[in-house]
């Protein structure tokens, strides 16, 4: 059975960083892709930042861009999102989710994805 599971989130101070694992179990994690996305306010997912299966290949959204980091360890079949100079705005619920054979080319949409983790609420506050 394919499973994500994203790590605590969490309070963060503003200016602050955080970083988010997302486990994965039951498939071949190095044939996917793992993207990570965040729950928006009209109630959809945007993209935040993507790595294909092999790592070689990494993506990120512009507002994710100088501020996020995304990576991945295939031997330990985890992802990560990495998250710097954090502010308020970016409180939200990410999710972590996968996609087979996936090369992050025109990253953004939700609907490449097929498995997905319940998600981890981030909130960045004083």
């Amino acid at each position: 059975q394919l499973q994500l599971v994203e790590s605590e989130g969490g309070l963060v101070q503003p200016g602050g960083s955080l970083r988010l694992t997302c486990t994965a179990s039951g498939f071949d994690f190095d044939l996917y892709a793992i993207g990570w996305f965040r729950h928006t306010p009209d109630n959809t997912r945007e993209g935040v930042a993507c790595i294909s299966g092999a790592g070689g290949i990494t993506k990120l959204t512009d507002p994710a861009k100088g501020r996020f980091i995304i990576s991945r360890n295939n031997r330990e079949n985890v992802a990560y999102l990495q998250m710097f100079s954090l502010t308020p705005e970016v409180t939200s619920v990410y999710y972590c989710a996968a996609s087979r054979h996936y090369q992050c080319d025109d990253y953004g949409s939700p609907t490449i994805f097929d498995t997905w983790g319940r998600g981890t609420l981030v909130t960045v506050s004083a």
